[in-house]
């Protein structure tokens, strides 16, 4: 599987920055935000190239680089990450086999590389789990120096859909705490509707009024 989560003071974050492909990998664009650099990305990583060869053809093909951040991460674990010279605030990337984290914005350059110590820390937990850890230890680091009001977090498996593609699009209070909840409600919910798009017949019920 693989796991993207994103947070941002703006609204509907994870409409524009996170994306991933079953099969293929992760693409996170942000900062002064490009979402057709995740498609492109995608696009790329499932013709076989590694991480570093689809960030230089992004950086190369892309006008404006130096407004984004991104990140790439292939079917390999191989990652790839870029902050152009107009990144915003304070920023860092920090990057581990399988698992990279990217900030801008931030109250402390600590606060990316506890993130990847947060996912790394549990490696037999679901991948879920493990990607709200990462950013709940964001949170406990300072995170983004100011509020921040949007979340989400996208997973992708075996099958050509999101398995997860939670999102909070706006909240006053604690929009990664509230992804945290929307996960834990969805996560023992989410085999079962694989298996009601894949074989209806042997799917569980809903369980909810005039479900027979």
């Amino acid at each position: 599987m693989f796991g993207i989560a994103v947070s941002s003071s703006s609204p509907c974050v994870a409409a524009r920055c996170a994306h991933a492909r079953a099969g293929v990998g992760v693409i996170a664009t942000q900062n002064i935000t490009d979402p057709m650099l995740g498609p492109r990305g995608l696009a790329l990583l499932a013709e076989g190239l590694p991480a570093s060869e689809v960030m230089a053809r992004l950086r190369s093909g892309s006008a404006h680089f130096d407004y984004r951040q991104v990140v790439v991460l292939d079917r390999h674990g191989g990652t790839a990450g870029h902050s152009g010279a107009r990144t915003l605030g304070t920023h860092r990337i920090s990057e581990a086999e399988g698992v990279a984290a990217a900030g801008n914005l931030l109250s402390s350059p600590d606060v990316t590389e506890k993130m990847v110590q947060a996912f790394l820390a549990r490696p037999d937990d679901h991948i879920g789990d493990r990607v709200i850890a990462a950013m709940q230890a964001a949170v406990d680091a300072g995170g983004e120096e100011g509020p921040v009001h949007s979340a989400g977090m996208l997973l992708v498996d075996t099958v050509g859909w999101p398995v997860a593609d939670l999102r909070v699009d706006w909240s006053e209070a604690d929009p990664i705490g509230e992804l945290a909840t929307l996960w834990r409600l969805w996560q023992p919910q989410m085999t079962a509707y694989v298996t009601r798009a894949l074989d209806p017949s042997s799917a569980p019920s809903y369980g909810v009024p005039g479900d027979t």
